[in-house]
């Protein structure tokens, strides 16, 4: 029997903090530099993951008893493509001129790490609501990642947030390059560190030099 779930409140800032998927795990770190050139894109692609993930993690739950423990990576994979296409047809529908620049990411989202692992290590082993739970706060902190990365370069790129002017000043265009995608990744990670140092936690490196793994 395993065993009880975390509280929700535990599932939530694990997401969002200890294992947030881009800035503690590092996945996924490709389609974040390339999308997150402007809020907009970096919201959408970070919603359709928060919703992939969250219905990915249920329907694994729900039918966890009559998949073959041999053939449950594929299952995993074809469950997270039909989420996948459902919300690719409907962003696609709903937000036609965002699409096009993030449509690709989109439908990469199959590929994600971090949805595939939180179906192996939590929703093969507890019921629905933990799952759903645990899904929302890795997908929620996706799309936190997504946001913030988002607003960084384009306030920094673009002088703007949303589209809006913000501020009046020269650009800085690197920003909104791929290299200048990594720097803020690695920016935002460093920021991480210095809180969690700051709270007396260990960083990253350490926990796993002491046995501790991520999922």
């Amino acid at each position: 029997m395993s065993k009880p779930p975390p509280p929700v409140s535990t599932m939530l800032m694990r997401g969002l903090f200890e294992e947030n998927p881009v800035y503690r795990l590092a996945l996924s770190l490709c389609p974040a530099v390339a999308v997150t050139t402007s809020v907009k894109n970096g919201l959408m692609l970070g919603v359709a993951v928060f919703v992939v993930q969250v219905l990915s993690s249920v329907s694994a739950s729900l039918v966890k008893h009559i998949i073959n423990p041999k053939i449950r990576i594929p299952v995993f994979t074809i469950i997270i493509a039909i989420w996948v296409s459902v919300m690719d047809m409907t962003l696609a529908a709903l937000f036609p001129h965002i699409y096009e620049e993030v449509g690709l990411y989109v439908k990469l989202i199959v590929a994600f790490a971090i949805i595939i692992s939180r179906m192996e290590l939590f929703s093969m082993k507890y019921p629905v609501v933990p799952s759903f739970w645990d899904g929302f706060g890795m997908g929620l902190g996706f799309l936190a990642a997504m946001a913030m990365a988002g607003a960084f370069r384009e306030l920094l790129g673009n002088g703007s947030l949303l589209g809006f002017p913000i501020v009046e000043f020269q650009p800085l265009l690197l920003v909104i390059l791929p290299a200048g995608g990594f720097f803020t990744i690695g920016l935002i990670m460093a920021l991480y560190n210095l809180v969690d140092v700051k709270l007396g936690h260990k960083l990253p490196e350490e926990k796993m030099g002491g046995g501790h793994q991520h999922g």
